[in-house]
């Protein structure tokens, strides 16, 4: 499947029979979310949990913005560990992410990322992960999503919502909705808005965010491709940043590229007098000795009013208790 399936936001008739026959599905999945959360006693951690999350299906942003908090509270004398379920990878963990040696197909592609940035783990088991990042010294954690497992016990929860979403969607499989949102809401400390570029805003979001280039890149001519929720997204931050795109081409979420695709890719390109580009989390998923023929487009994560945010998230470490035994 690339990108959502076609009835989940259409307002045809053909759409609303979809949703109405999968209405069962969907009731199951928000009432066992549901009941999980009310017959699990979280564990607590001995340090700070921070949890970055979304109410919907699919990518909101996450990631960069899980390592903007990982900079800031670095940049304040904290050392943070990232702990990641490791979506799409083989391993079940806990294991300590090494960016030299682990592939996507083993940790998945999102650890990687983060391992650039903080010490990451990945395990299955929330609880083992945070048990292993105290061990080796980490003085916070944060999640990159687990916003809906209750297994571990979060300080500060952040749920970052989609502009596109008003939480009036269907539950999944109906809709992208993994929970309903005033549902996810009261389990926040913070709502935070993340738009395609800096303006957007929300009434009902305490920050608004946004993805920037985090580097001058030479424009020119391209093929662009990703696999990634929101391929439009990361199409349209090209053209902002005045690349010319000959194509653009979009493949399933967490897709793991073959020799084939990227060398397809690249005779695309030639014949379009291009040059390839992709996201920093899909060059993670191209092999090794093909990755040098592919340039990337990084971004980083950006924050309305900076202080207030960095002042309601260190505020918050305060307040965190000893582990429950």
């Amino acid at each position: 499947m690339i990108g959502e399936p076609w009835f989940w936001r259409e307002k045809t008739f053909a759409a609303r029979a979809v949703r109405a026959g999968l209405a069962p599905l969907a009731f199951a999945y928000e009432k066992g979310g549901a009941l999980r959360r009310r017959w699990t006693t979280p564990w607590r951690a001995s340090v700070p949990v921070i949890c970055v999350g979304n109410a919907t299906v699919g990518g909101v942003g996450k990631t960069p913005f899980a390592i903007m908090i990982a900079r800031l509270l670095a940049e304040n004398g904290v050392s943070p560990h990232f702990l990641s379920r490791g979506y799409g990878g083989e391993l079940k963990g806990p294991i300590r992410v090494d960016g030299s040696a682990h592939t996507a197909r083993e940790v998945g592609d999102e650890p990687l990322l983060l391992a650039r940035a903080a010490p990451t783990w990945v395990s299955r088991s929330k609880r083992a992960g945070a048990e292993a990042a105290i061990a080796a010294g980490a003085e916070a954690i944060i999640m990159d999503d687990g916003f809906q497992n209750p297994t571990l016990a979060k300080d500060v929860s952040i749920l970052l919502i989609d502009e596109r979403s008003d939480g009036s969607e269907k539950i999944f499989p109906a809709g992208p909705m993994r929970e309903p949102m005033d549902a996810a809401r009261t389990r926040a400390d913070m709502v935070v808005a993340v738009s395609a570029k800096q303006g957007g805003d929300s009434p009902h979001a305490d920050f608004a965010a946004w993805l920037e280039p985090a580097r001058d890149n030479e424009a020119g001519r391209v093929v662009a491709f990703c696999g990634i929720a929101r391929p439009e997204r990361f199409f349209a931050a090209l053209e902002r940043a005045d690349f010319d795109i000959a194509d653009a081409i979009a493949f399933p979420d967490h897709y793991a590229y073959s020799r084939k695709n990227i060398a397809a890719l690249l005779d695309r390109a030639k014949r379009l007098k291009a040059r390839i580009i992709t996201t920093e989390k899909d060059w993670v998923r191209i092999a090794p000795d093909q990755q040098d023929l592919v340039d990337t487009f990084p971004v980083r994560m950006k924050i309305s009013d900076a202080d207030a945010f960095k002042a309601a998230l260190l505020s918050r470490f305060k307040n965190f208790r000893e582990p429950v035994s």
